[in-house]
């Protein structure tokens, strides 16, 4: 079984707008150099993958993890093999002065893909990775943008997600914010965005995780009321190179709702998941019962699972990708929506914003309601669902 039948369907998405705009999206790509931020990550080795498939002039790709670069380029080699055009790999920080130095020795770029990202809701839990996630997220979104507009990129693209709509965990407002500071900046740069559904078996997600504890014989945990989007992780480099080639300046590029894209649970993956290696799921009253009984059941074929009902902190009710109040064009691509941005923004709450976190910074020390109180001035609507719990206190 693959990853499609896994998540409940049985087609790929994107694949008619792939297809009908083929001979544009080889062309752009025959004729550009390209960077990819975070360009090891499921996302980023998608994104990469699209991109070297159809032989740049260069592709670049950073990525603060050297592990998953090395991996990447085996895989790479592995499948693909080798192109024309120019391939390198640099294993660094996006905010760093290493950085810097390569855009300023290895540019210009026509296109810069920006993928890095803090994307758990987990990473709210503490202070100190909550304003890592908004550096990485946000600030040095803005940094990257300002180094390749300096060297006249045609187009930079950043993704966001579908819970920068309507947010209610730190994460998704992180996003927000993003998007906020870059319809500032498509005054002078433009950019394009995509938000969509989660990755189905992307690095540290909750299916990724089904793989480890299945190789490690292990219980599967999963919320049983929590229904979400899927994408592939081909589709997701689909969908983020249609709107990071062929996107208008401050466009948002979305997956559109149809039989092919529908709501799922975790706990009915992971059922699927057991059943298509041979195991019957069985249900455990308590974490404690399914760690207790798993050699026992994994021994009769049957695997220990705790499926609960959620209860942590950022966990949305529903999925959606866009707002009532955001203009939307459905008719430019068959399986894709646009939310149609003007560049409203408001310049003192942005710098605001950012001055407040660069002051949290200096002082050294700052709390989850200080940066809490910042996020608030930029969305005076957030609607953040804080319940004490986290998803590091479950297994």
């Amino acid at each position: 079984m693959n990853d499609l039948s896994l998540i409940g369907r049985d087609a790929e998405i994107f694949l008619s707008d792939v297809n009908n705009y083929s001979v544009e999206l080889n062309r752009i790509v025959n004729s550009c150099r390209f960077l990819v931020i975070g360009g090891a990550g499921t996302i980023g080795q998608a994104v990469s993958k699209e991109i070297f498939k159809r032989d740049p002039i260069a592709l670049h790709v950073v990525d603060i993890s050297e592990n998953n670069m090395v991996e990447f380029v085996r895989d790479l080699r592995s499948t693909l093999g080798y192109g024309n055009g120019e391939f390198k790999t640099f294993a660094l920080d996006c905010g760093s002065v290493e950085f810097e130095a390569l855009m300023a020795t290895e540019g210009p770029y026509d296109y810069v893909f920006n993928l890095s990202a803090l994307k758990h809701v987990r990473s709210e839990s503490d202070p100190f990775t909550l304003m890592r996630m908004i550096m990485v997220n946000v600030f040095n979104t803005i940094k990257t943008l300002r180094l390749a507009n300096s060297m006249a990129t045609k187009k930079y693209f950043c993704v966001s997600t579908d819970k920068a709509a309507n947010p209610v965990n730190m994460m998704g407002a992180s996003k927000r914010i993003m998007e906020m500071f870059l319809m500032r900046e498509s005054l002078t740069q433009s950019i394009s965005m995509a938000r969509f559904a989660n990755v189905a078996f992307s690095d540290g997600s909750l299916l990724h995780g089904f793989n480890q504890r299945f190789s490690k014989k292990q219980p599967f945990s999963a919320p049983n009321d929590v229904r979400r989007y899927f994408v592939t992780a081909k589709e997701s480099g689909e969908l983020c190179l249609l709107s990071g080639l062929l996107g208008e300046n401050r466009d948002i590029l979305f997956p559109k709702l149809s039989e092919k894209l529908h709501l799922i649970t975790f706990s009915e993956i992971a059922t699927r998941y057991l059943r298509d290696h041979g195991y019957e799921p069985y249900e455990c009253e308590s974490e404690d019962e399914a760690r207790d009984r798993a050699e026992e059941l994994i021994a009769n074929k049957q695997w220990p699972c705790y499926f609960f009902k959620s209860d942590t902190s950022g966990e949305k009710d529903f999925e959606e990708f866009f707002t009532d109040n955001e203009d939307l064009d459905i008719e430019r691509f068959e399986t894709v929506g646009v939310i149609k941005n003007r560049p409203n923004f408001d310049e003192t709450k942005l710098d605001d914003f950012m001055g407040g976190i660069e002051a949290l910074r200096n002082k050294g020390t700052w709390t989850k309601d200080d940066i809490v109180k910042l996020y608030f001035g930029l969305l005076p609507n957030f609607a953040h669902k804080e319940t004490g719990k986290y998803l590091d206190q479950k297994m």
